[in-house]
């Protein structure tokens, strides 16, 4: 069958389609997909405690009974947002401070504070210290020196293997936060000459 111009003519320019088509390029969308990531950092807490030197009072008793006190600085730094609690108790056993035989008791409650008895021996803070855990403390105290006069108050401490009597309790980071510890021992003319020892542990502990 012969193939009239004009059909040659729609064949060619299908044939022209069908090149331009196979030539062109094809375009193709890039894909997406997004995901945050949560970064969490957490910050542990720390704590440090540093204590004054070793502490000595010295007392000449009378018949009726003197006191002497003496103070001691303990300082603590910490990044904990809630503080932390500063607390005492003896270091060993025993609560005494010994010279061989002989001794001071501590005073009688830990957590209530009392008038020292020849004999005793005691700490303190100032009543208004934040989170203490004895009452009835003095608003303030001062250095004694054989003190005749004082009606002070002050609190005994547990044993190594009992629980720690608040010192002092805050509610935010702290550095260098400094607290004053005092101590006294109470003697009368019955107390045998000597070098009486002991000691206290401090510990700090955040929130």
């Amino acid at each position: 069958m012969a193939i009239s111009v004009k059909q040659r003519a729609k064949v060619a320019a299908w044939v022209l389609v069908a090149a331009a088509v196979a030539t062109s390029p094809i375009t193709v969308s890039a894909a997406t997909d997004s995901k945050s990531t949560t970064i969490t950092t957490t910050v542990q807490p720390t704590i440090s405690l540093t204590s004054g030197a070793n502490v000595g009072l010295t007392i000449l008793p009378d018949a009726t009974g003197v006191i002497s006190t003496v103070s001691n600085a303990i300082t603590v730094s910490t990044n904990n947002s809630a503080g932390y609690t500063l607390g005492i108790k003896d270091s060993d056993a025993t609560t005494t401070l010994a010279d061989g035989g002989n001794s001071f008791a501590t005073a009688t409650s830990p957590t209530t504070a009392g008038a020292l008895a020849n004999g005793e021996w005691g700490w303190a803070v100032p009543s208004a210290t934040t989170g203490v855990g004895v009452t009835g403390f003095d608003a303030s105290y001062s250095v004694l020196n054989s003190s005749t006069t004082t009606t002070s108050k002050w609190a005994g401490v547990n044993a190594s293997s009992g629980s720690n009597v608040n010192v002092k309790t805050t509610g935010t980071t702290a550095t260098n936060d400094p607290t004053t510890v005092w101590f006294a021992a109470r003697a009368n003319t019955s107390q045998p000459t000597g070098n009486y020892t002991g000691a206290v542990t401090f510990t700090a502990t955040t929130n």
